[in-house]
């Protein structure tokens, strides 16, 4: 009997990946096509160029990793060409990240499941996802808001940029502020997303400390469940294997009993 194929939900980090890819494609689509100025294309530029040093970084860990390296670059070689920086057509080769994440949709239950038992995994890439996204977007927003205003100092994108990574962090220099007052309310949602950001951050890197081998634990019960599977259905081919030989002998006895029953 045939042991039917098992579905291997991608980990909190790989959907991570798919959502930054989507994230990407639709900054290179805005520089491309949307009403922005210099600056702010110029922006959405630089976010596609950061996200493209997280993927690639992320396959390489991969391909580090793999077992079977040829295999890896097989399956995610398109990953590659599109994780390339500066090279517009290269970059839509993501619109296969997005298809993975639509195929995934389709077993949305199984996914959600995975994750919520790899918590830890799937709260730290939550929180990289959160950080990827205000940065950006404070630093879109506030070069939208303050840029061309007579008293504004966020003028570029590197200021916007710099803007963002100081506010987010709470260090505050001082040297870009906001001015206006759609800018200072940016300001106070970008402050209370980096407080947020780093408290979580701090408890998880607590939670890891104190209990270091539980994902061990974890990953030895999910192995010894599988182990218990695969043994369950060995024993199940086996009792169905012997059930047949009992139908064979009965049926041939039967037969047997027939031809020697006396006719009357």
């Amino acid at each position: 009997m045939q042991s039917p194929v098992r579905f291997i939900p991608p980990s909190a980090f790989e959907l991570l990946m798919m959502v930054l890819s989507i994230v990407s494609l639709v900054a290179i689509v805005l520089h491309q096509f949307g009403p922005f100025n210099a600056d702010e294309k110029q922006l959405l530029l630089y976010l596609d160029t950061s996200i493209c040093m997280i993927l690639l970084s992320h396959f390489f860990y991969g391909l580090f990793r793999a077992p079977n390296k040829k295999r890896f670059l097989k399956v995610h070689w398109i990953d590659f060409i599109s994780s390339i920086p500066a090279i517009d057509v290269l970059r839509y080769g993501r619109i296969f990240q997005v298809l993975r994440v639509l195929r995934m949709l389709r077993v949305a239950n199984q996914v959600i499941r995975h994750l919520l038992k790899h918590s830890g995994s799937t709260m730290m890439a939550s929180m990289l996802l959160i950080l990827v996204v205000v940065i950006s977007g404070s630093a879109i927003a506030i070069l939208m808001t303050e840029a061309g205003h007579p008293d504004s100092n966020i003028e570029t994108a590197e200021d916007a940029i710099w803007w963002a990574l100081v506010t987010i962090s709470t260090v505050g220099y001082g040297d870009h502020y906001p001015v206006t007052t759609a800018g200072r309310i940016i300001s106070s949602i970008v402050i209370f997303a980096g407080v947020t950001l780093f408290a979580g951050v701090s408890g998880l890197v607590a939670s890891t400390v104190l209990s270091p081998k539980s994902d061990e634990q974890q990953e030895a019960t999910e192995q010894a469940l599988e182990h218990e599977e695969e043994k369950m259905n060995r024993q199940l081919g086996a009792l169905q294997t012997e059930v047949a030989s009992l139908r064979e002998e009965i049926h041939s006895l039967k037969n047997l009993l027939s031809e020697n029953r006396p006719k009357t």
